[in-house]
């Protein structure tokens, strides 16, 4: 069968991906947790963790299980082939347990990444980087282990039953929808979680109590760093699965409509092959020396991920060359204007995000005029770090095309835009492990204050979760760039698939449809994200309740001679998060359909444009302000402007507690959002067509 040694390359890069994992896991296990007390501490964040996942999981298993059902009546009738309603089932599931099995090494982690921290900078960077290792590492080989099996199933299938490529491009497309969706319940639940935690432990714990953060006198502190789990990691994770198996899977549909056969199909998956040897090649790079500074720790992860990037690229040039012929060497151009938009929207990020530059630095001095002038600036910052991004994608976008020949075969075109996307993805499992290493290492600081390290230790752990938050914000905008370049290619997939299904569909930009469309999807991510805005607050303020109470009613707790009720936050927080991110998913789940239904497919078309447009925008700008608010505080508590607990860094802690919900709930929430819609638009063409008012 053409192309089955492709696929048998795919399927085995997937094991090894699972296989080294497993390894790693079992490396961090072996090493020493640490004392009594850091034990104690992490064991409480583990059960909070596991506790919230899995009410999540039972409440996300039931939507699964009613959109099942609705997908079987829908193939019942002839609106989609019977694959569609198991590629969701299994596609969430995979989503799921990526997320699960990454929390619960990082869960594990953290003690012992602060038990390492006390021997040296290095053996707690080894510590917390192999943990955020696991989860980059199990996104990418159970994805592409779902997408291998998959496709030889559905290609298998075609075969026996005498059906074209046509029914294997529609069929694949489809399989993203269970992952996206679980990717927006894990993004928004964890998201609501961890941001309601942090901004309330922060607003009683810091501006009103005047105690340290981690301190564990505070009732949310553990609430606080299960959050961290379950929003940075796990959502994290379900975000870039979504990500990685979306543009693939658009890649694939392209290379029908191009005319590129079995071979165009089987490349993005060995692109993703590819990636998989060069991000653990690269993750072997990534060692220092005991002395090391943090320059040194973060030029470390830089030669492990850009390393990673470049045997990519070179092994990329002979697979086009290979498998598809010399003839079409030119797609090697869009996916290098790929992998370079992921890197100079990673080096954007930093430059506003870092306190080693000029904007965060700013916010910063605004907080010496203070509360009002720090969410100014820092609001500002967020609108001006827009530019930069929008012109890489737009300057990637038009590169993809052109390299790729569009000029003259529009449809090879929009392949080499869906490479590019691919491309920017390729090396996912370094690139995540260098974001999920961060909330470890915040984990770790937090251990280390509530156990009583010295303070040597706390300096260390500090040290790594500075460092993690630069590259948290990196890989913030690594994740909104590649939505960008995945929902273009998705949306190039929708048209097509109306095209497979015999309908036609009017470009025209005056069409008073697709205008409408444009506007609808304009508003929506912001409608979107005051939703989630406002859930974050009302956790915050059940939180900021509760503590409140806690410190007045438990006798001798500001003196740190009684423990707080660390549970009654956690139960908060879960509670509140699992009710608060039903309304925005289900609505966006919605959407497509009901404008496709009532509006037409102009408007449905427009719709995903405007959401694309306007969501990458937004996207950027609270990511950004949200990092540069958080840094700005951190600037400030490593002595400037009069350090900790002046009037200065209280005004800079509002800022943060602001920036909170956008870096951390609604900004990349709309990662997710971008994708999801053009998924449902491509999963109910067949549907919305028959029902359209609009035929």
């Amino acid at each position: 069968m053409e192309g089955m040694g492709i696929q048998v390359f795919a399927v085995v890069s997937s094991l090894l991906a699972v296989a080294y994992t497993g390894l790693i896991a079992r490396s961090i296990m072996r090493k020493k947790e640490g004392t009594p007390d850091m034990i104690e501490i992490a064991q409480a964040v583990k059960v909070g963790a596991k506790a919230y996942l899995t009410r999540q999981y039972k409440g996300v298993g039931i939507f699964f299980a009613i959109v099942f059902v609705l997908l079987l009546i829908l193939t019942r009738f002839g609106f989609m082939n019977l694959f569609i309603p198991f590629a969701f089932l299994t596609g969430g599931f995979f989503s799921a347990l990526s997320g699960y099995i990454g929390m619960t090494i990082a869960t594990n982690s953290s003690a012992r990444t602060t038990f390492a921290a006390k021997n040296s900078l290095n053996e707690g960077l080894r510590v917390a980087f192999s943990s955020g290792l696991v989860m980059g590492l199990i996104v990418v080989g159970l994805a592409l282990f779902f997408i291998s099996v998959g496709y030889s199933l559905v290609r298998w299938f075609s075969i026996v039953r005498g059906l074209g490529l046509d029914f294997i491009a529609s069929t694949m497309i489809s399989f993203g929808m269970g992952a996206s969706a679980q990717a927006l319940f894990a993004r928004v639940g964890g998201g609501i979680y961890t941001k309601g935690a942090d901004v309330g432990a922060d607003l009683v714990g810091k501006v009103e109590a005047g105690i340290p953060e981690d301190d564990p006198r505070n009732p949310a502190v553990i609430a606080d760093n299960v959050g961290d789990n379950v929003g940075d990691i796990a959502g994290m994770g379900a975000d870039l699965y979504e990500s990685y198996v979306g543009s693939i899977l658009a890649t694939m549909a392209l290379a029908v409509s191009a005319g590129l056969g079995i071979a165009g199909i089987s490349l993005p998956l060995t692109i993703a092959a590819i990636g998989i040897f060069a991000s653990i090649i690269g993750s072997l790079l990534v060692r220092v020396r005991e002395e090391a500074t943090q320059a040194n720790l973060l030029m470390a992860l830089r030669k492990g991920t850009y390393s990673a990037a470049i045997l990519v690229t070179i092994a990329t040039y002979f697979a086009i060359v290979f498998i598809l012929g010399p003839e079409y060497k030119r797609l090697f151009g869009s996916v290098i204007c790929g992998v370079i938009a992921g890197l100079l929207i990673g080096f954007f990020t930093e430059y506003f995000t870092s306190d080693s530059y000029k904007p965060t630095q700013n916010v910063a001095r605004s907080a010496l005029t203070g509360h009002a002038t720090v969410i100014i600036e820092g609001i500002a910052t967020g609108m001006n770090s827009t530019a930069a991004p929008v012109v890489t994608i737009v300057l990637a976008t038009i590169g993809a095309y052109v390299f790729a020949g569009g000029l003259y075969h529009p449809q090879i075109g929009l392949y080499g835009i869906g490479l590019a996307g691919v491309g920017i993805l390729s090396t996912l499992g370094i690139t995540l492990a260098t974001d999920s290493y961060g909330p470890v290492a915040d984990n770790a600081g937090g251990n280390a204050e509530m156990s009583h390290q010295p303070p040597f230790v706390r300096q260390r752990t500090d040290a790594l979760d500075s460092l993690g938050n630069t590259t948290a914000a990196t890989g913030k905008g690594f994740a909104i760039g590649s939505a960008a370049l995945t929902t273009l290619a998705l949306i190039a997939a929708f048209k097509e698939q109306i095209i497979l299904l015999g309908g036609s569909i009017d470009l025209s930009v005056m069409n008073v449809r697709m205008l409408a469309g444009i506007f609808l999807g304009a508003m929506y991510p912001m409608f979107f994200s005051s939703m989630a805005m406002r859930a974050v607050g009302r956790t915050a303020q059940q939180i900021v309740t509760e503590v409140r109470k806690q410190f007045k009613e438990i006798a001798g707790l500001m003196e740190g001679k009684a423990k707080p009720d660390y549970a009654r936050a956690v139960d908060i927080c879960t509670k509140s998060a699992q009710k608060e991110m039903l309304k925005p998913a289900i609505m966006t789940i919605l959407m497509p359909i009901v404008v496709g239904v009532f509006l037409g497919l102009e408007a449905l078309l427009g719709l995903l444009i405007g959401a694309l447009a306007g969501g990458f925008v937004v996207a950027v700008m609270m990511a950004n302000a949200g990092a540069a608010w958080d840094n700005a505080k951190k600037y400030i508590e490593k002595g400037n402007y009069g350090g900790k607990g002046t009037d200065v860094h209280k005004a800079a802690v509002t800022g943060d507690t602001v920036g909170d919900p956008f870096k951390d709930t609604a900004g990349p929430s709309l990662n997710i959002l971008i994708k999801l819609m053009s998924i449902i638009a491509i999963v109910f063409a067949s549907f919305i067509m028959r029902a359209t008012f609009f035929k």
